[in-house]
């Protein structure tokens, strides 16, 4: 159907794109054994390295979380894309055009090749906004940055540029690297008036808006001059590129700390964007003229690991379940109400939500001048739950020394509570909510939230208690997916694997990792084993999915079509195999195998499945010799004699491998 990749296409990339080299983007790399490498994990915290990449296989696993894949999960997970995104981004990086099906473009509605050309305008846009911020005409601009306690260094790390006062600068320098007017106008960077095209930003400093992978979509802009009658903020308009709903400013930067420390902070602008990562708190990120909302929430979702389902808990007072997101929000009135928008968004997350205000009212970037780094770090440490900021917010606008003043309050915050969708939350707030008020009456209390409950007046109108983005029964896996249907990456149920120190368990477990990883050097033997030749079910379940993907020899045919690469033949393996064993399957396709050195690495193979096929033997052995031993006296003489000649040729096979080995 029109909007899904076609299959051939999502194959070329994961044959095409290195995966070593988009790892190594983010994680250094070393050797760790013939055709392995290994690193300290992205995805969680550890010393010692346990994340390894083999490149010839295509894909990763870590043997201390648990995570693993292809390199196009690998993209979703790190840079927090959908599987669309992940394919045109990696297909970007060895300049191969994505189709869709039924010959649709990269993207429907676009022309093939139409975003690159957008992306490479941007790119270069940026480049010209950067070098005029070192022009006598951006001193300005370079005043502003100064008065705020940010240096040269501070404006590269974050792109900060400068666009000139005239009227088509930009423009002119655009025309003359290729790019045409129509190019021009679609990406948002110059405006059509009376007069003609001209640069949409002038006079003003800018600051990139980067998508999570670091490219360039758009730009904000910050009036400078006293003859500029512009608003204060102007950003790119809604292009193919930049929708505001769908951008973070800062997450291209932030991207990596939000995963590793479970958190996300949410400023008002760019300039606190900026002091926040200078004061040491990486994680900070703000929306780009808009409130932040449900789209935004899913870009957070996927770089927290947060599933967005029921279950997520948050205590009032603090702590730590599931990661956190902290809102930062001015003292004042604006600031309340944008807190109050953010509590409509709260419960897209199973993490924890927090608000942190300022003293005075000061936002970031003005508290790091007025009160150094340390304050700012203090700001995010001393956050307040968001339920609480929000119901002590409505508390505020009555008198609560008075009956009425109580009663009013009550009337106003019990819809508050009665919001909260978590139902195991809202008594505890019931009973914080009669201390706020000063009313000894937790019965009446408790009976005005559930009022509200059954009025509907909880947000979204729901009192059944299911967290927002929680899924329904008929609906489950149908949330995140990409635009050919694929869905988010996610940690896969998967199958119990056996004791490793269970000697004969180790022997199965290697026999399928070099299976897996070197088909060209498997002997025909490892064909030749019947389907119970594995006895712990895991294993058995990929010799299963080894057996309809073709055995060894489809593992050949795959190998060498693919010029070497075993990428192909574990993908092939993957489709035979049961969801669950999917993450077990990439674990040993990517387990390192203990010989260092090449020229062993053929009689290494050889000697595992060797041992695997002896280890049949000695099973069958033991089998005939039980029912041997179990016959009667009466017994057929025939029978007898053809289990004693089955017995003598068993264990003459068993005699002759061991000799051959």
């Amino acid at each position: 159907m029109a909007g899904r990749i076609r299959r051939e296409d999502v194959e070329a990339v994961r044959e095409r794109v290195h995966i070593e080299e988009v790892v190594g983007a983010h994680v250094a790399l070393r050797s760790a054994g013939v055709g392995s490498l290994k690193g300290l994990c992205p995805f969680h915290d550890e010393r010692t390295p346990s994340f390894h990449v083999r490149p010839q296989v295509g894909r990763y696993h870590c043997f201390g979380c648990g995570e693993g894949g292809d390199v196009i999960s690998f993209v979703q997970k790190v840079d927090g894309l959908g599987f669309t995104d992940a394919i045109e981004h990696l297909a970007a990086r060895v300049g191969m055009e994505v189709r869709y099906e039924d010959g649709g473009p990269a993207r429907p509605g676009e022309e093939p090749g139409r975003r690159r050309r957008l992306l490479d305008a941007h790119r270069v846009a940026e480049e010209f906004y950067r070098e005029q911020l070192l022009t006598p005409a951006a001193a300005p601009g370079r005043a502003f940055l100064a008065e705020r306690g940010f240096d040269r260094s501070a404006a590269d790390e974050f792109g900060v540029g400068f666009a000139p006062q005239g009227w088509d600068a930009l423009l002119r320098h655009l025309r003359g690297r290729g790019f045409t007017e129509a190019e021009l106008t679609a990406s948002g960077l110059v405006s059509q008036g009376q007069r003609g095209v001209y640069d949409r930003f002038r006079g003003r400093l800018v600051w990139p808006i980067r998508e999570v992978t670091g490219e360039t979509v758009g730009f904000g802009a910050r009036r400078l001059l006293d003859e500029d009658t512009g608003p204060k903020y102007l950003n790119t308009p809604e292009t193919a590129l930049y929708r505001k709903s769908h951008v973070l400013y800062g997450i291209d930067l932030a991207k990596r700390e939000i995963s590793r420390e479970r958190q996300v902070v949410v400023v008002e602008g760019y300039t606190d964007v900026m002091a926040m990562h200078l004061s040491g708190v990486r994680t900070a990120v703000a929306t780009c003229g808009t409130a932040f909302g449900g789209d935004h929430a899913r870009i957070v979702r996927r770089l927290l690991g947060d599933g967005g389902g029921a279950g997520g808990v948050q205590l009032a007072g603090g702590g730590s379940v599931g990661g956190a997101v902290v809102f930062t929000f001015d003292g004042d009135a604006a600031g309340q109400k944008a807190a109050l928008r953010a509590f409509g968004e709260d419960q897209s997350f199973t993490a924890q939500t927090f608000v942190a205000v300022g003293p005075s009212g000061m936002d970031p970037c003005d508290l790091r001048q007025a009160k150094g780094p340390d304050a700012v770090r203090a700001l995010v440490q001393a956050r307040q739950p968001l339920f609480e900021f929000v119901i002590r917010s409505t508390l505020a606008a009555h008198d609560l020394t008075t009956a009425e003043g109580r009663v009013g309050a009550l009337r106003a915050a019990a819809p508050v509570v009665a919001g909260i969708r978590d139902t195991a939350l809202r008594p505890e707030y019931v009973r914080l909510l009669s201390g706020w008020l000063g009313m000894d009456d937790q019965d009446a209390v408790r009976r005005a939230v559930q009022d509200a409950v059954r009025r509907g007046a909880g947000r979204g109108g729901s009192g059944d208690g299911r967290r927002a983005g929680a899924q329904r029964p008929d609906d489950r896996g149908a949330g995140d997916r990409g635009r050919d249907g694929a869905p988010e990456p996610e940690r896969a149920v998967r199958m119990p694997v056996p004791d490793r120190r269970d000697p004969v368990a180790q022997v199965e477990r290697t026999a399928l990792e070099v299976v897996l990883q070197a088909p060209l050097l498997v002997p025909d033997d490892f064909d030749a084993l019947a389907p119970d030749a594995f006895a712990a079910p895991a294993y058995r379940a990929v010799h299963e999915a080894v057996r309809a993907a073709g055995g060894v020899a489809g593992g050949r045919a795959h190998v060498e079509r693919s010029g070497g690469s075993s990428t192909a033949w574990v993908g092939a393996v993957l489709e035979e195999a049961a969801e669950p064993v999917h993450p077990l399957v990439t674990e040993l396709s990517v387990a390192p195998l203990p010989e260092d050195r090449e020229d062993a690495l053929p009689g290494y193979v050889r000697g595992v499945v060797m041992r695997l096929v002896d280890i049949g033997y000695t099973r069958q052995i033991a089998d005939v010799r039980g029912r041997l031993q179990r016959m009667g006296p009466d017994v057929d003489p025939v029978a007898s004699r053809a289990l004693f000649t089955e017995l003598l040729d068993l264990e003459g096979r068993r005699r002759t491998l061991r000799d051959t080995a």
